[in-house]
């Protein structure tokens, strides 16, 4: 039977990963390749085949992230209240195959349709894999940190392979090959979790297992039609970003409302200041990704056309380092990072969540600004050098690393139980509004841009990386500064 297996059974494992979450690991995997391939392509394809112009498909770029992310909220609060996990992640992986499905069957015409349905589909897979590997460890089990440590690094393998492998099929081959293949990985991360899925117990059940079966369906089942009535809505707020503008501000001041609700009610002043500490850093992630987000944007573009193909002496495409020098420094980089924790805490010297969140802005701050040194490097035509970029994206990695996989991991720590998929659904939010400014950073950077030649364009986005290093740096430096206080609300949680 499905709940054979028991909570007590799953968290009392041995050694340091339960088998679980090489399940979920697998699922998420395949899930990444789908939305990192698909991310990559956005604004490439935009300009390349719908002929819209940079500052337009950064806009655009910038509302279809956010879209993607803002649903994950409202996905998170249905799995927590009505669906529970797994048929969440079910609904949302066959929502975002038939999306992937639309489009490849005709990339120009179909392609804003197939973006609402993937939307849709992503708000309700993405927060709930995040939320049952929290729930693999007892609370005050010190290896949660390491779990969520090998997973954030595992479901790069899956960024990387569709970062590289979605754009060099459309740019190269077919877009309609290009689309199709995210939707057959998706595929497999369905089948993945339908098989795996008896292994996770009582994990991710129906939070409404005490109702009758009939009730229960008929909840489930208006949850879904709501969601498919939804996809004309965001196919028009889609296609105008001023929509998305008002849409996402609502949806903001409704999160922070029903944040402050759930804060009150739990009446405990102890968890509503660890709670509180949670929303910060959720608040201080949404800084990180306005900047770091640029990648699907901005400096795609950019490297679409000002960026020489050759990366220490061998020829590759510059959007295929682009969509996938991150992620490849992420794998490579995880275990070396996770090493270095482990050996300053024997020495009593590694820093805290806190320090960790502001040496991660820092790092930004330094990739940013040797983007803006590419200009130095580049020839009379304006073309820079490949290899000066990637060396970035290394940087960037490294400030990531300081604060994307800790990051899901104290936000299970602060919150209670049964606020994981809210405050998980709050943490992508909080991506959502990152990709929303990123896109209106990207548009400023490009709207920058006066003349028409390459010189023109390096000019001014390699200006525009310049202003991002800055903010990113005071944004690290305040985080540090106010870190006692924060701490403080903490309390016992590291």
């Amino acid at each position: 039977m499905e709940n054979k297996i028991t909570l007590e059974e799953i968290q009392n494992f041995k050694g340091t990963y339960p088998k679980q979450l090489w399940y979920l690991f697998f699922v998420e995997m395949w899930e990444r390749f789908c939305f990192y391939g698909m991310r990559g392509v956005l604004t490439f394809f935009m300009v390349d085949q719908l002929l819209l112009k940079d500052e337009h498909a950064n806009l655009q770029y910038g509302a279809i992230q956010a879209f993607v992310y803002a649903f994950t909220f409202i996905g998170g609060i249905f799995a927590d209240k009505v669906l529970g996990f797994k048929k969440s992640l079910f609904f949302g992986g066959i929502v975002m195959i038939l999306g992937n499905l639309l489009i490849a069957f005709s990339p120009q015409t179909m392609f804003y349709y197939g973006i609402a349905f993937s939307i849709i589909g992503t708000g309700f897979f993405k927060p709930n894999v995040s939320s049952m590997v929290g729930e693999l460890y007892h609370e005050d089990d010190g290896r949660r940190d390491a779990g969520y440590g090998m997973f954030y690094a595992g479901i790069n393998v899956g960024g990387l392979l569709g970062g590289a492998l979605c754009i060099y099929l459309g740019k190269y081959y077919s877009w309609q090959l290009c689309f199709l293949s995210a939707a057959v990985v998706m595929f497999l991360g369905l089948v993945t979790f339908l098989f795996t899925k008896k292994y996770l117990g009582p994990i991710g059940d129906s939070p409404l297992l005490h109702l009758d079966t009939s009730k229960r369906r008929i909840r489930e089942i208006a949850v879904y039609a709501l969601s498919i009535l939804s996809l004309p809505f965001i196919f028009i707020m889609v296609k105008n970003t001023d929509y998305t503008d008002y849409f996402m501000y609502t949806i903001g001041i409704v999160a922070v409302l029903y944040f402050t609700y759930e804060l009150i009610k739990l009446g405990d002043i102890k968890m509503q200041k660890k709670l509180f500490a949670a929303f910060l850093f959720v608040f201080f992630y949404l800084l990180f990704n306005a900047i770091y987000e640029q990648s699907g944007g901005s400096l795609s573009l950019f490297a679409k056309d000002n960026l020489s193909n050759k990366l220490l002496g061998f020829t590759i495409d510059p959007n295929v380092v682009n969509n996938s020098s991150n992620t490849f420094f992420v794998v490579a980089l995880s275990p070396l990072i996770g090493l270095l924790w482990i050996w300053l805490g024997k020495r009593r010297i590694e820093p805290n969540t806190l320090i960790k969140f502001g040496i991660g802005f820092l790092f930004l701050g330094a990739s940013f600004y040797i983007f803006y040194l590419t200009k130095f490097f580049a020839n009379s035509k304006g073309i820079a050098s490949l290899n000066v970029f990637t060396f970035a994206y290394l940087v960037t990695t490294i400030g990531e690393l300081c604060l994307g996989p800790i990051g899901m991991s104290i936000i299970t720590k602060l919150s209670p139980k049964r606020l994981f998929g809210m405050m998980m659904g709050l943490w992508f939010l909080a991506s959502a509004f990152g990709q929303l400014f990123a896109g209106k950073l990207g548009a400023e950077i490009s709207r920058s841009n006066t003349g028409d030649t390459l010189m023109s364009k390096l000019q001014s986005y390699t200006e525009g990386y310049y202003q991002l290093a800055i903010y990113s740096l005071v944004a690290g430096v305040v985080l540090i500064a106010i870190s006692p206080i924060i701490r403080k609300l903490m309390q016992e949680v590291k």
